[in-house]
């Protein structure tokens, strides 16, 4: 069994947002009220993780008021998969029994999710990643005898064969949301009636009147 007390959370926060368009970080936008890429800190703040971990590669948000512990990966894009090598190598480093691999932009994950992700970790050559039912994803719990498979990942491909190897977990498909674009964003404040999608229909509806 593994215990979240032993265990490392890795929040992914860096990249470029090249998708999304010029606005700096997505994970700077407003959602509910927050800044997008808060959420899953904030989500997850009671868990009694050994040491929470963000990576990040610049923008605004202070994850450390949230109890992450900050590294910066000053270039992301040389290799997809380098922020998470950080963050593995440091769990090793604290001797942790499972690292949970979570990303910034996917703001609707919950802490009885993780908690179902350690429920189906049931020895340190675990491999348990999310699913919608479709295809597994992040968040995704690896055993620290798995460690040695994830530093050897190099690109989005390696992640994907080993999580598919895993056992998967399924939730609602609206837990595992990831905002890539603009429109993904557009479309979950809607679904979830954020009031930034309120105030952009006020917006566009005044813009008609002005025209008309």
């Amino acid at each position: 069994m593994i215990a979240v007390e032993r265990s490392v959370l890795v929040l992914l926060a860096a990249g470029r947002s090249e998708r999304f368009g010029d606005v700096g970080s997505k994970l700077d936008q407003p959602f509910l009220a927050r800044p997008l890429g808060l959420h899953v800190a904030v989500a997850l703040e009671d868990m009694p993780f050994q040491q929470r971990i963000a990576i990040v590669d610049g923008g605004k948000l202070d994850y450390g008021a949230h109890g992450f512990r900050v590294l910066h990966n000053e270039d992301p894009e040389r290799d997809m998969a380098s922020s998470v090598r950080m963050g593995v190598e440091c769990a090793r480093s604290l001797d942790a029994q499972a690292v949970v691999i979570a990303l910034a932009d996917m703001p609707r994950v919950t802490a009885a999710h993780i908690y179902r992700l350690f429920d189906a970790a049931d020895s340190e050559d675990a491999v348990v990643a999310s699913s919608d039912g479709v295809a597994p994803r992040p968040p995704a719990l690896f055993g620290r005898n798995r460690f040695d498979d994830v530093l050897a990942i190099r690109g989005d491909q390696g992640a994907r064969d080993l999580i598919q190897a895993g056992r998967h977990v399924v939730t609602n498909a609206a837990e595992l949301i990831d905002v890539d674009t603009r429109a993904d964003l557009a479309a979950l404040r809607d679904l979830v009636h954020a009031p930034e999608a309120l105030n952009r229909t006020d917006s566009h509806a005044l813009r008609g009147t002005a025209g008309d």
